[in-house]
């Protein structure tokens, strides 16, 4: 088994804004209390909402099953706290901008204890029992793209995938809660990736971390060290030099393996599947305690938050109970901006009522400071230069501008992860990404019937 042990690989563009780690990356994980109430989403994941299994003024446990998937990309929710089903009704979401499906659960006093509690021996299961496991548990991407584990673990039949890479590197700005699973839950997180070895049938595995996170490192690299763990299979560490978006899957491939995935392709294309760290801890959870994805890290921060810290949440836990456990908003002569996810690609609020989903890596309290005026593009290239996906955003933003979506289409506007490098870069300070979506809207609007 090989052990990098010096490379610094990195991808083509990208940029190195602030960091604004250090408030929380020291911060050990804490667990937030029980909150009385929870909303749960139908949909928190990539694919087709669940259908709801429970009635208002049912009684449900923690862990049970309250929303049932009805498709493969899909995902059942589970209830995270034991209560009353109170509502079954719209509310707000972070990610979506309309009021969405969700059930509300009132606390049961006392709670009911939670019944996976034993810890059981998955080596003796199979990897299509433990795929049931993880599939059952409702296990998401907790990267934030919030992909249902289970279908990313089954690729086509007609692909080889020979490679997983375990995705550490936690680029954006504030963000600190996948830093401190490996720290703290390093023997967990390498229980998990074992776990997604044995699913996919693959034998090499990379732990990306970038070079910003040394004690990460460090004990992963311990971890990866010791072959008992591997059976025969080669796990490495690879440390990767700090600038974002180095955690999106293709730049991760890129600056790893050296290898291209095919416009409008996926990983599985050429051989990869990416999991995050923090999901490699909740498979762990699901296939060795049968726990549900009821929970999540998420670091809550921003200069306007009084104690940043990172705590394990209850899905369904409102913005607000979060601040207000993290010491509240600290008073400015600003207006405050909150933002799901980190800075370069997270969303926006409009209320704080809106819910904790899987997806929610962070929540941060920032000065509103204003889109700031724009001007016209100096044709400068620094947009290009940035962009690592190798598109022109500056041609697009002209064409979007124009409402030519054709030119927008043939200059491959659908290849555009909307990182926002452009935008940071940008010095003429164009609404880049923002043009870029309204683009990509209005072509999908092209394709409905």
């Amino acid at each position: 088994m090989g052990l990098i042990t010096s490379i610094f690989g990195s991808f083509k563009g990208g940029v190195h804004p602030p960091e604004h780690k250090e408030p929380t990356e020291s911060r050990p994980i804490e667990r937030m209390p029980l909150p009385s109430r929870v909303v749960i989403p139908l949909q928190q994941h990539t694919g087709a909402m669940c259908e709801p299994v429970v009635q208002v003024g049912d009684e449900v446990k923690e862990g049970q099953r309250i929303g049932e998937a009805r498709g493969f990309i899909s995902s059942p929710v589970h209830a995270s706290i034991s209560g009353l089903v109170s509502a079954i009704d719209s509310f707000p979401h972070p990610v979506i901008p309309t009021p969405v499906r969700s059930i509300v659960i009132e606390s049961k006093s006392p709670p009911v204890p939670a019944a996976w509690d034993k810890t059981t021996d998955w080596s003796a299961l199979s990897g299509r029992d433990l795929l049931d496991r993880i599939r059952d548990a409702g296990i998401v991407g907790l990267g934030g793209a919030a992909f249902p584990t289970h279908v990313k673990l089954s690729p086509p039949t007609d692909t080889t995938v020979d490679t997983l890479i375990v995705n550490g590197v936690e680029c954006e700005p504030y963000l600190t809660s996948d830093h401190r699973l490996m720290v703290e839950r390093s023997r967990d997180v390498v229980e998990g990736v074992r776990v997604l070895l044995k699913v996919l049938g693959v034998r090499r595995a990379y732990i990306a971390i970038e070079k910003n996170k040394p004690d990460a490192i460090k004990i992963m690299r311990e971890h990866a060290a010791n072959p008992s763990l591997w059976n025969g299979a080669a796990v490495e560490v690879v440390p990767l030099r700090v600038k974002y978006p180095q955690g999106s899957e293709k730049q991760l491939i890129s600056a790893i393996l050296r290898k291209e995935v095919p416009s409008g392709g996926l990983p599985f294309h050429v051989g990869v599947v990416v999991q995050n760290v923090g999901t490699a801890f909740a498979v762990y959870e699901a296939v060795a305690k049968g726990k549900p994805l009821i929970e999540r890290v998420v670091t809550v921060g921003g200069n306007r938050v009084k104690e940043p810290r990172n705590l394990v949440v209850r899905i369904g836990t409102t913005f607000a109970g979060v601040i207000e456990y993290a010491g509240g908003i600290v008073p400015g002569e600003h207006q405050v901006k909150v933002i799901m996810g980190g800075p370069m690609m997270g969303i926006a609020q409009y209320t704080l009522d809106a819910p904790v989903i899987k997806g929610t890596s962070g929540i941060f309290v920032v000065d509103e400071e204003g889109p700031g005026k724009t001007f016209p593009c100096v044709k400068c290239g620094t947009c290009v230069e940035v962009c690592p996906m190798g598109l022109m955003p500056c041609r697009l933003a002209d064409f979007a501008e124009r409402d030519d979506f054709a030119g927008c289409e043939t200059y491959h506007v659908r290849d555009c992860m909307e990182c926002g490098a452009c935008a940071y870069a940008c010095m003429s300070n164009r609404p880049l990404v923002h043009l870029v979506k309204y683009a990509k809207l209005n072509l999908s609007k092209a394709k409905k019937p």
